[in-house]
């Protein structure tokens, strides 16, 4: 009896020092930063305590019965078919327990799809950003302050996965969860998102925000934030969107408001300069250095960083006859798309001036030998 008892202590102290060690590693929901995290965290602990509660008694009435009923004791077993008490109690307990789960997790879903004040009135939205999902990036639209802008995995990333690269991913920052360019969005602040997609199904999903909504061709979702914590929050696009689905990863920096609308001037000031960029003459150099850049980071995912391409499904650049014919063709191309392909349209995605140095640097690199320069002035005129 005394070794059953020790063996059986034994195992429950095991038991706890494995929870133990495996709450030092984190295994539990993020809190995260929103009113949205906060309620999921908050339902998950209040469900997990009620489960310990049930786990304790039916595993501890089964204990007890085990050890102080069993057969050794003399103890002989009772002869009955069915008792109409237990199967009542046993009924109504659950369903008690599930209404009492039910109802704050209602109130939190509700509050997610319909934002409504302390006192029940709608809650005033303060900023709008449209989110778009491409193969395989992210578009950010500030709708309130007209511009926005592409959103692809970092270079270093970029580099780093690809096989024969000779870059250990181990050695790269935040490795394929981080982005050239990041969502930037003020804290305290009452945002609305509206998702859609432009080709496939995407996923938009940052676990520190507490929810995720579906980017959908032809559909626009509807989502909202107040985040509470300023600072850099990550996550990835979680529907399967095709080959390069795990290298589209989302890099949220949530700024106090002041330095945000620092950051809004600032791009608003980027804004003017690529206007008069666009009417600006440049000589080939600048355009090749710019345009390795943007395929690099825009094109090199499909075509590959030595324009070999994945054929069928993405063709070769060195030497296509695309590529070597006729400029006005490729600019078309690039503008509009190629439908029933996986060629995307870049006309609203990338400004004249980066679409002019990509088509340059492509028509000058990978070994082709059209020789010529595009100029944005004439990227501008076809887009119009």
């Amino acid at each position: 009896m005394k070794k059953a008892q020790m063996k059986f202590m034994m195992l429950i102290s095991g038991l706890l020092a494995a929870t133990m060690a495996s709450a030092e590693y984190g295994l539990n929901l993020r809190k995260g930063v929103t009113e949205y995290s906060e309620a999921a965290y908050g339902m998950h602990t209040f469900t997990l305590w009620i489960c310990i509660v049930i786990g304790v008694i039916v595993f501890g009435a089964m204990i007890v019965s085990i050890f102080a009923h069993r057969k050794s004791k003399g103890v002989k077993a009772e002869q009955f078919s069915h008792s109409l008490k237990a199967e009542v109690v046993w009924t109504i307990i659950p369903i008690l327990i599930l209404v009492v789960i039910a109802i704050p997790a209602t109130k939190a879903l509700i509050k997610m799809e319909n934002p409504t004040t302390d006192d029940g009135k709608p809650m005033k939205m303060d900023m709008t950003i449209k989110v778009t999902g491409y193969q395989w990036k992210w578009r950010y639209d500030y709708l309130d302050e007209g511009f926005g802008f592409l959103s692809t995995l970092a270079k270093e990333s970029n580099l780093a996965r690809q096989k024969g690269s000779g870059i250990d991913p181990s050695t790269v920052e935040n490795y394929l969860l981080d982005v050239d360019k990041p969502l930037v969005l003020p804290a305290n602040t009452n945002i609305r998102f509206l998702l859609t997609a432009d080709d496939v199904i995407h996923a938009w999903w940052v676990p520190d925000f507490g929810w995720k909504r579906d980017a959908i061709p032809g559909y626009v979702n509807e989502a909202w934030t107040n985040i509470k914590t300023p600072g850099t929050y990550r996550g990835q696009c979680a529907e399967l969107c095709g080959k390069d689905h795990g290298f589209m990863p989302i890099v949220v920096e949530v700024l106090s408001k002041e330095d945000y609308a620092t950051w809004v001037a600032e791009q608003k000031g980027e804004q003017a300069e690529e206007a008069v960029l666009v009417e600006t003459e440049w000589n080939k150099e600048n355009l090749m250095a710019r345009g390795e850049e943007v395929y690099n980071a825009q094109c090199a995912v499909c075509h590959q960083a030595t324009g070999a391409g994945m054929p069928p499904a993405f063709p070769a650049l060195a030497g296509s006859e695309l590529v070597n014919g006729p400029a006005a063709d490729q600019i078309n191309l690039i503008l509009n798309g190629k439908p029933g392909t996986a060629m995307q349209a870049f006309g609203n995605l990338l400004s004249e001036t980066d679409i002019a140095a990509a088509i340059t640097y492509t028509r000058n690199s990978f070994g082709n030998t059209a020789g010529d320069i595009v100029q944005p002035a004439e990227v501008k005129s076809m887009k119009q």
